[in-house]
This record gives structure tokens, C-alpha cells and sequence, in this order.
């Protein structure tokens, strides 16, 4: 099904300082047969829907394509870059921070670049530590570790107060290394340095594990975090082999949506069912999740069941109201609450069941990135220099048709990605699993 584009080509221009003055000191060519890498024209679009109907058109509606500007606005000289990571952790981040700065420091020639302390509260002189200083040396080994050397938290921070922050520390580039929350308050900094006339481009850098980011098919940390998942799929399933009619539960990260549950399932092949916030959960009835369970295990003797952490939240009594500091609403634990419910259905049945019970989500994102996440994460960090040093402002670096794109930070906040159930990967799963056909 071919989608019709939702946003003019005004709503998906990004900011800018002002115009280019300075040719960048990047050693790349204007046209292709000069044996190095090329210029991206400031014109140059990707296409929003790339698909059309034999004998149509496509729709001339486009995102701008990220890389290196032949003219670019800062001169890396007198430039000042400061990098902040916020919300959960996510394999990659050391990652991306280190190819911030060996592309500042190294191919542009920047002199000094600021690491900012555990999270927004870092440019809260009240709240903050002293930011440190990201040199070549600092960064040297990073991208071998897991977690963030900057520290990272979540919340929300006056932007007047960060935005004067940033002016007095001499700052003209602010890297935002986080997901939906933290691109709003890189939002809130961008239109409060706009507001104050300062010239200070915003950046942001997508970051989280669910993949749940608009304009962004994939996030860094995704494959990471769906191989260490598979890993514990197949744990599971040899517990769940082990008895008899052992069933392995598996928990995995996914608030609002079930990428990493979905994708997980499908490369490890022994899930049997995968239950995910995008498709109702139903528990009883004929029809409902216990009773193909029971089915499963009278034919198979053993199930492996995945849910992701969002998926069934009815079923709890929570407060909808609640929320963390980041502003996501606070979940009940469907883990637990599956577990004992499955007990209770076959002990009412006099069936003997076995449930293992794992929640690997904190091994899983804090685990260090693995050969194509550390690929991508150059690939985004790059870009987003690109984009800083060129001047372009109140955006976010997104992979669209898998072209690095610049998203206005306007559109793309506040719409969270969901996993479409008439999509290919809920297609793959229903065929992996057959949970339909039980």
C-alpha cells in the first residue's frame, strides 16, 4: 500500500543559522570521478514516499539528505561543540560520542568539545557537575563499553536556563543524544536560542532500544539489543524443553511499541507466541491467550512465550495519569502478572505446568554495541556534525529509505513509531510462530 505524504516540503525544511560563509576544510570533491567522497548538494531531497503505481507519479514531497555541505556556517576554529546523552541507557552511546568528537576534532579541526554531565540537569548550573573535556584521549576506548561515559537522567530543564548555559560556557553546537523526551527538550533549546537571537545549532541524535522514533526506520542500539534478546529466546526455549509442559516467559523492553519483541521472535524462531502492545492482549475465552497456550501444550508439551513490556497494560490496575520524569506513562509489570496467571489457569485444570520466568531488559541495554550498531552509530555522529558545522538547527538525524536524512525537530517529536500489524514484520512473526492458527 503506497502512503500519501502527510507533510508539505515547507514542514520538512529544516533551520538554519544564516547563510554558509566558510568552505569546509573537508577534503571531498564537488562531482563524482575524483576519486574521493562527494559533497551533498544543500538541495538534495529524499523522497517522503519513494513508491507509486505503475503508470503514476511519485509525490514530490522530500526530506533534506544529510552528509558534508561544501560551505558551512561555523568557522571550526572559533567553534565550541558540547555533547549530551538522556533517558535509559542504549548500546551505542559511547559509540556515537566518540565519532562526534574524532569528526569534530580530526576532520574538521575543531578545538574544543564539552562533554555534559548526566543528562539536561548538566546545563543547570544549580543542578550541574562540571562538564568534561572530550579529547581524542578521552574517547580512545569508549566504543568498547557499554552505557554512557557522560552519565545520562531524565527530566525536564527550564530552556532559558540551559540556553544561558550553554551562551556562557561559549557553546555554538549542541549534540542531544536521547529519544522522544529528549529531542522535545532539544526542541525547547532550539527555540529558546532562537527566540535570544544566539547562534547555537541544535542537534539531535536519536537514541532508543524500541525503535520507536519517527523518520527513523532504525535507531542505533536496535540490532544490538535484538541479538542479545534472541540469545535469551533460545535460553528460554531449552528450559521450557527441559519439563514437562515448560513454558518459557520472556519479558523484553517496548513501552508503547513491540520492535524488539517482534524482531527478536523472528531470528531466534523458537517463539511461539509473541504478545506486543500494538495487537490487544485477551486472556480468556476460547479464543484467548490461555486457552491457545493450553492447546500449544497439549500438542507440543512445550511454548515459548515473548511479551513486550507494554504489551496488556488493561489487565493492570495502574493510574493512566502517572508518569516518569521524562513524561512516559508508568507501566505495570505484565511479566509477573502473566506468570501467575498461567500458573492459576492449569492448576484449575490439574494440568502440571513449569513457567521460567526471564526479564533481561537492563542486560540487554546496557550491553556494548555490536559490529553494526558501531557502523551505524559513525554513520548518524557524522551527520550530525555535518549538520551542526553547516548551520542547521532544531533537527534530528533520521534514516529514511535508507538514506540519512535532516528531520525538523517540530514534526518529528511528540509522534512515536508503533509496529504496524499489517506490516511485514508482524506478517513474519505470525508466520514463525502460527500463534494464530492454535
Amino acid at each position: 500500500m503506497v502512503e500519501t505524504p502527510k507533510f508539505t516540503d515547507e514542514q520538512l525544511q529544516v533551520p538554519r543559522l544564516g547563510e554558509p560563509q566558510h568552505a569546509s576544510p573537508l577534503r571531498r570533491s564537488t562531482a563524482p570521478g575524483q576519486g574521493r567522497g562527494c559533497f551533498v548538494p544543500d538541495d538534495m531531497r529524499v523522497l517522503y514516499e519513494p513508491r507509486y503505481s505503475a503508470g503514476g507519479q511519485p509525490a514530490q514531497v522530500g526530506l533534506e539528505r544529510a552528509g558534508p555541505r561544501e560551505r558551512i556556517y561555523f568557522d571550526p576554529a572559533q567553534v565550541k561543540a558540547a555533547v549530551v546523552s538522556c533517558g535509559g541507557l542504549c548500546p551505542g552511546i559511547n559509540n556515537v560520542v566518540r565519532s562526534l568528537v574524532h569528526e569534530l576534532r580530526l576532520n574538521y579541526g575543531v578545538p574544543k568539545v564539552l562533554g555534559i554531565r548526566f543528562g539536561y540537569r548538566g546545563l543547570n548550573p544549580e543542578q550541574a557537575r562540571p562538564p568534561i573535556d572530550l579529547s581524542l584521549e578521552a574517547v580512545e576506548a569508549i566504543h568498547h563499553m557499554g552505557g554512557t561515559i557522560l552519565g545520562t537522567s531524565r527530566g525536564h530543564q527550564d530552556p532559558a536556563v540551559t540556553t544561558e548555559y550553554l551562551r556562557s560556557q561559549g557553546v555554538n553546537i549542541l549534540f542531544c543524544i536521547g529519544g522522544d523526551g529528549t529531542q522535545r527538550g532539544a526542541h525547547a533549546i532550539a527555540a529558546e536560542a532562537a527566540r535570544q537571537g544566539l547562534d547555537i545549532a541544535v542537534v539531535g541524535v536519536p537514541k532508543t532500544i524500541d525503535n520507536d522514533i519517527k523518520f527513523c526506520f532504525r535507531t542505533f542500539g536496535f540490532y544490538t539489543a535484538v541479538a542479545e534478546a534472541e540469545k535469551v529466546i533460545d535460553r528460554a526455549h531449552i528450559e521450557a524443553k527441559a519439563v514437562l509442559n515448560g513454558v518459557g516467559l520472556v519479558k523484553l523492553m517496548g513501552r508503547e511499541a513491540g520492535f524488539i519483541a517482534a524482531a527478536a521472535a523472528v531470528a531466534s524462531g523458537e517463539a511461539n507466541f509473541v504478545l506486543i502492545p500494538e495487537v490487544p492482549l485477551t486472556l480468556e475465552g476460547d479464543d484467548g491467550f490461555l486457552a491457545r497456550l493450553e492447546r500449544r501444550l497439549l500438542a507440543r508439551e512445550h511454548a515459548v512465550v515473548v511479551v513486550a513490556e507494554g504489551a496488556g497494560q488493561h489487565l493492570m490496575e495502574t493510574d493512566p495519569e502517572e508518569a516518569d520524569a521524562s513524561g512516559n506513562r508508568r507501566l505495570g509489570d505484565i511479566g509477573p502478572l502473566l506468570k501467575e496467571r498461567i500458573r492459576e489457569h492449569f492448576a484449575e485444570r490439574q494440568i502440571p505446568v513449569g513457567v521460567k520466568y526471564f526479564d533481561p531488559s537492563y542486560h540487554i541495554r546496557s550491553a556494548p554495541a555490536s559490529a553494526a550498531d558501531s557502523f551505524y552509530c559513525q554513520e548518524l555522529a557524522r551527520s550530525a556534525v555535518h549538520a551542526g558545522m553547516a548551520g542547521k538547527t532544531d533537527l534530528l538525524i533520521g534514516l529514511w529509505h535508507n538514506h540519512l536524512v535532516h528531520v525538523p525537530l517540530a514534526i518529528s517529536t511528540g509522534m512515536k513509531k508503533r509496529l504496524s500489524p499489517e506490516g511485514e514484520l508482524w506478517t513474519a512473526v505470525l508466520a514463525a510462530t502460527g500463534q494464530e492458527s492454535l
